[in-house]
């Protein structure tokens, strides 16, 4: 990414860990990016799924904000904490950004319910642990059944999985969704063998694999 950097770019956007793969830029690979970007680049940097990483090298971008760089930290609570509908999040950056932003959007953009749901989530430690603890148990379950079937998966930091079934995969898409179990294509991303699977509930990780072994007859 950075060797693509001209001095047309204006902007920069990474998302850490990055969807729809799951994988995560390290502190190290973040900290040499942002030391060598000029500092007439925004760089944005996606942190949704922040909360699910349990890796001690992640690199937690608002502690780099006092930086002499254009650094965006911005995060959401439609994941980890559950609020997709309110369609809710926040960014953390420069005050001339945040003033830019302002002027820049639409009036009336979140609800006062929407903002009372999201300070009652920073709120609720208890929730976050339980969502990360089933979201841990998920993903190892689901490694282990793909394993088991042969199946190709990409290391994960998120709440989602994505394989690599090396070949067209709507059939086995069209045959889960006729088993009530939707997963994601990813012909678009430019994954033409890929879909991504959402960890679930126990019950629901579990119908996905009884629906795999069914359509695949393994």
């Amino acid at each position: 990414m950075y060797s693509r950097i001209t001095p047309r770019t204006r902007v920069v956007f990474i998302a850490n860990p990055n969807n729809p793969t799951g994988t995560m830029v390290k502190r190290g690979e973040m900290e040499w990016f942002l030391d060598n970007v000029g500092g007439d680049v925004l760089v944005v940097i996606d942190e949704a799924y922040f909360e699910y990483v349990e890796d001690p090298d992640y690199p937690d971008t608002l502690l780099y904000q006092n930086r002499d760089k254009s650094i965006l930290t911005v995060r959401t609570f439609s994941k980890i904490y559950g609020l997709a509908g309110l369609r809710l999040g926040y960014g953390a950056g420069d005050p001339e950004i945040i003033s830019a932003m302002h002027r820049a959007r639409h009036p009336f953009n979140t609800s006062s319910i929407a903002q009372e749901a999201a300070i009652a989530a920073l709120d609720d430690h208890e929730h976050v642990k339980r969502s990360r603890d089933v979201n841990r148990e998920g993903l190892r379950y689901l490694k282990d059944e793909l394993g088991k079937l042969g199946i190709n998966h990409t290391p994960t930091y998120t709440n989602f999985i994505l394989i690599d079934l090396g070949k067209n995969p709507m059939p086995l898409y069209n045959a889960l969704l006729r088993e009530g179990v939707i997963v994601r294509p990813l012909g678009g991303y430019g994954l033409k063998t890929h879909l991504r699977v959402t960890v679930g509930l126990p019950e629901e990780n579990e119908r996905f694999v009884r629906a795999m072994k069914k359509v695949t007859g393994k």
